[in-house]
């Protein structure tokens, strides 16, 4: 059950739609790893597993191209209400069972997801260590003395922990970015209002959003496709469309903070690792541009030192009349502050974030998006036990301003330094970019070629996104190493991916200098699945490429063992009489490995 196994969301739908792995023995696959992790801090309530096996099974029936998380396991963080189970906030006087589904959950199940079970929180959203709940402190999935992260300690864990490929968060002072960095996962925290919160337990209602944990920005990305649309049930529901990934776009320019304006707390490692990945974004082509961070954190003292307290002292003030006892002491400390806020402190404080929301534009009108640390420094849950309030409010130097002005976040694994403490960086943008910060970041993750989470899962190459490049499938000499792989370099040619066709297709071996494979396409089943590299080439390379092909080759559409189609490399069938059938080798690789050996 180790890292061969498929851990990104697109590895599994590849594996459930070409036939090769079940949404069943996926399923039954989770509750292993959950018991052989043998946490039982992540999870508050975990569903029953021949339940989620049986819902797993009903899927069978479906069409699986038609659902985009066709039986990818889910948990969700437990301030989310997922019918059947418990809603707790990490408070079990709070504690209800949800009657029906968030709408958030809702539209993942719609989509084939099989929600596994709640997972643990600092109580009620308050804190961004993932320290401050009765029900235990889930173990980092990368060094086991540093905090989870919080608020969405579980979430992120059952993430980077290989449990579960998707999760759902929440942020509203960065509990879907801070625990994503200590996790060395994504963390993408959309657009305010593009995802319904209706459902939701709030920590601040004006600020909340879902967010979502994954390993790859793509599979975030898509998850947060499924969920994203307006909702008559949430009156901050915003209609907000996520939009399509892009190429990577020419003249990027990333806003860096002044010299002198970072804060790290006297953590020299992160500091480093904060300058490495700013080289990292000039060696991709981006431009860094400075701005002036002050009036951000100025925004971001608002949050805890502002009227915003109130909203949190709203959900529970009922709980803290009648038995304060059960909710957390920091938590209570917090909160408390709330009642004794008055409206004239909130028209104030709402005056002043209006003048920095104006600053905020300034600063984007000639900046695509910010790059910053995700958080300046890491803690161990010992540190944090000792300091609960400072070094939980250090945290968030980099997260608390963000919902304030409005802006949506990417949290990006960068780095795993020498001392095994992941780092990580955060894009932030004008609400309403969340598809050029995934389209970006992508490709930062990809660079870094850094490992999934903390089972040591490589990362595949990125599939095509959507934009002016044409993806074009080559099955023979066009293969990377192979004979004619330079006439797809010369036209700068980029390899995407390496996969499989559906099991619909036949390879022949021609009687052609070079050698060359034709792969014809038979009835649905009834041929095998042929091995395949994806490779993207711009228009006018596609145009050139295609009409320098001599016959036999043509160029048709291939279909993927994930149920995607590409054009591909094909054969004219009048060819075939005199031609070798090599579809057992699976591929012209391993054909041509056999033949150099005769």
């Amino acid at each position: 059950m180790g890292a061969e196994q498929p851990e990104t969301i697109a590895a599994i739908l590849a594996a459930h739609r070409a036939g090769t792995l079940t949404p069943a023995e996926t399923v039954a696959r989770t509750y292993q790893r959950i018991h052989d992790h043998n946490d039982p801090a992540i999870f508050i309530s975990l569903r029953d597993e021949k339940d989620a096996i049986a819902e797993a099974e009903r899927l069978a029936t479906k069409d699986a191209a038609s659902l985009p998380l066709y039986g990818v396991p889910v948990a969700v963080k437990d301030n989310i209400d997922a019918l059947g189970f418990p809603t707790t906030a990490a408070c079990p006087a709070f504690s209800t069972t949800a009657a029906h589904d968030s709408t958030a959950v809702a539209r993942l199940r719609a989509a084939g997801a099989i929600i596994i079970g709640k997972t643990n929180l600092d109580q009620f959203a308050t804190g961004l260590v993932g320290v401050r709940s009765p029900y235990g402190v889930p173990k980092n999935s990368i060094r086991g003395d540093l905090i989870p992260g919080g608020s969405s300690s579980g979430s992120a864990v059952a993430v980077g922990a290989g449990l579960v490929p998707l999760s759902l968060g929440t942020d509203t002072a960065g509990s879907g970015r801070v625990p994503a960095m200590l996790n060395n996962i994504v963390g993408l925290k959309p657009s305010l209002g593009m995802v319904s919160n209706a459902g939701l337990v709030p920590a601040c209602r004006t600020l909340d959003c879902i967010s979502v944990f994954a390993l790859t920005v793509d599979d975030a990305a898509l998850a947060l496709s499924v969920m994203a649309g307006p909702d008559p049930a949430d009156p901050f529901s915003r209609d907000r469309p996520l939009g399509a990934l892009t190429p990577f776009p020419a003249g990027l320019r990333l806003g860096v903070p002044r010299n002198g304006q970072l804060i790290f707390f006297g953590d020299k490692k992160a500091e480093a690792a904060y300058a490495d990945a700013l080289k990292r974004w000039t060696a991709l082509g981006a431009t860094l541009v400075e701005f002036d961070l002050e009036p951000f954190y100025e925004t971001a003292r608002l949050l805890y030192e502002g009227p915003w307290v109130a909203e949190r002292y709203l959900v529970i003030k009922d709980l803290l009349a009648s038995a304060p006892d059960s909710i957390h002491p920091v938590t209570r400390e917090i909160t408390a502050a709330g009642a004794r806020l008055t409206a004239a402190d909130t028209f104030s404080a709402l005056y002043r974030l209006q003048g920095l929301r104006k600053i905020a534009e300034r600063t984007f009108a000639n900046i695509d998006a910010l790059v910053l640390p995700t958080a300046p420094t890491a803690y161990t849950t010992a540190q944090v036990l000792a300091n609960p309030i400072e070094l939980n409010s250090r945290l968030g130097t980099y997260t608390n301003f963000v919902n304030l002005l409005d802006l949506c976040g990417l949290a990006l694994p960068a780095s795993m330094r020498a001392d095994g403490i992941p780092f990580g960086i955060t894009l932030l943008a004008p609400a309403g970019h969340d598809a050029l910060l995934a389209s970006i970041g992508r490709v930062f993750h990809a660079d870094t070629k850094l490992s999934l989470g903390a089972k040591g899962a490589a990362q595949a190459p990125l599939s095509p996104s959507s934009g002016d490049e044409i993806p074009i499938a080559v099955v023979g000499a066009h293969l990377s190493g192979m004979v004619l792989n330079g006439e797809l370099k010369a036209l700068n040619g980029r390899l995407i991916e390496a996969t499989r066709t559906a099991p619909d297709y036949k390879l022949y071996a021609l009687k052609t200098t070079p050698p060359k494979p034709g792969m014809l396409r038979v009835e649905a089943g009834k041929g095998a699945a042929i091995e395949l590299e994806i490779w993207s080439l711009s228009p006018s390379a596609f145009g050139k490429f295609v009409n320098a092909i001599p016959s036999p080759m043509a160029i048709g559409t291939v279909r993927l063992a994930d149920g995607r189609s590409v054009k591909g490399f094909l054969v004219e069938p009048e060819v075939l009489s005199d031609a070798r059938d090599i579809t057992a080798y699976g591929g012209w690789r391993a054909y041509m490995k056999e033949a150099a050996t005769k």
